[in-house]
């Protein structure tokens, strides 16, 4: 199909695609504000007093929002805020009841994902970590302690959803910090400055002695974050319209060709790779049954990434697999919140020089990516907010995915 005749196809369905995600955003964030607020407080808490996040999820799509809320806890993107402690188990370790089971301590919090899937096997182990004493987080009924059911019969946007929400949770968990005095267990702390945090969260005043005061001030925080992201996600598929439909005209033709589909990111940005991978693999229809398309994840293999940054260079760990795997007729998606990173960068001109087609998600202006034309199809989210880029882009590229269609 031309990308004529595929823009013409999908021109008339992608404003219900934005319409219909910012109604459920706005319809769940509005509900949910004030239980985010005290789910937030509870999870400082624990974490206050030696807890960890502990994330479980069993199916390809599950796993990849397994590893994102994982290393966003580990590795905070915002300047002065601590790295708190989080595990991810997927399928890769057996069975997750039986992990949790080995790892799982009493202050611990246990997070589920893919609990409405049939393989997803989280609600078993967020029952046996509840019955550890775990604070349980589940996105369906699965027996947790913290229920949120996305509004949406669509699995990409209860994905995008659920995105934002443990984004929010890792945001603004850290209020709380600020306001020691309000954590059980902890002694109640001088007044202290916000200081870098206040352009972020300018309600951080160390109000020691008013929990309930915090509470509105973080649940007025979580509303202002998911307008934030209802406008970037208008935005983000709206301005790049023409590049969607052309990319995925292009990349629907090279897999009928034979071609494969490569991803790859860095930290979150490699965890939404996986989801794009798992996207393209399992086909559309109910239950995943039709046949999907091949690709690979250039992010998966802990061996291979480590053998490459430790004997060549972290910048090579991605243009390696390239040569190794890419061929002409393939094509590579690359995904990153800056447009700058070097790895990514090298990858695609490792592609270019292969004959490979290339598809970019950027946020910022599109960093050097898009400055310097390095891939055939751009996508910008353009905002500076990192958490909200990521979950912008799991639209464009949940939207790219419907546009190829299955086999």
């Amino acid at each position: 199909m031309t990308g004529a005749a595929l823009a013409g196809s999908f021109a008339a369905t992608l404003q219900p695609l934005i319409e219909e995600r910012a109604a459920a955003n706005r319809s769940f964030f509005t509900a949910e504000a004030e239980r985010l607020s005290r789910l937030c407080h509870g999870m400082a808490e624990r974490f206050a007093r030696g807890g960890r996040l502990i994330a479980v999820g069993r199916s390809p799509r599950a796993r990849s929002d397994v590893r994102h809320v994982a290393v966003e806890f580990v590795h905070p993107v915002i300047v002065g805020k601590r790295a708190l402690p989080a595990l991810g188990l997927a399928a890769e370790g057996g069975r997750l009841e039986r992990q949790v089971d080995l790892l799982a301590r009493s202050e611990d919090i246990a997070i589920g994902f893919g609990a409405d899937e049939d393989e997803g096997e989280a609600a078993p182990a967020l029952a046996f970590a509840r019955q550890r004493g775990c604070l349980t987080i589940a996105f369906a009924a699965a027996g947790a302690e913290w229920e949120f059911e996305p509004p949406s019969e669509d699995p990409d946007i209860r994905q995008e959803l659920t995105e934002t929400l443990y984004h929010v949770l890792w945001e603004l968990v850290h209020v709380f910090f600020e306001h020691r005095g309000l954590l059980a267990g902890r002694a109640r702390q001088p007044l202290t400055d916000a200081g870098a945090s206040s352009f972020l969260y300018p309600f951080l005043d160390e109000r020691e002695d008013d929990l309930e005061a915090v509470l509105a001030d973080v649940r007025h925080s979580v509303l202002m974050k998911a307008q934030e992201v209802g406008e970037l996600r208008a935005q983000t598929l709206s301005e790049n319209q023409p590049a969607l439909y052309a990319a995925a005209a292009a990349l629907r033709e090279r897999f009928e060709r034979g071609g494969t589909l490569l991803a790859l990111g860095n930290g979150g940005s490699a965890t939404d790779a996986m989801d794009v991978v798992a996207d393209f693999r399992l086909g559309r229809s109910a239950g995943a049954s039709t046949r999907g398309w091949p690709a690979l994840d250039l992010t998966e293999d802990p061996a291979i990434l480590t053998a490459i940054a430790n004997d060549i260079g972290v910048d090579a760990i991605f243009s390696r697999q390239v040569i190794a795997h890419g061929a002409a007729g393939d094509v590579l998606l690359t995904l990153s919140t800056s447009g700058n990173s070097r790895n990514v960068i090298e990858a695609l001109r490792e592609s270019r020089r292969r004959g490979l087609e290339t598809i970019s998600f950027v946020g910022y202006d599109g960093g050097t990516i898009a400055a310097q034309r390095l891939a055939d199809y751009v996508i910008v989210t353009r905002s500076e907010h990192i958490p909200r880029i990521q979950e912008a882009q799991a639209s464009a590229y949940h939207v790219l995915r419907a546009l190829v269609g299955s086999p």
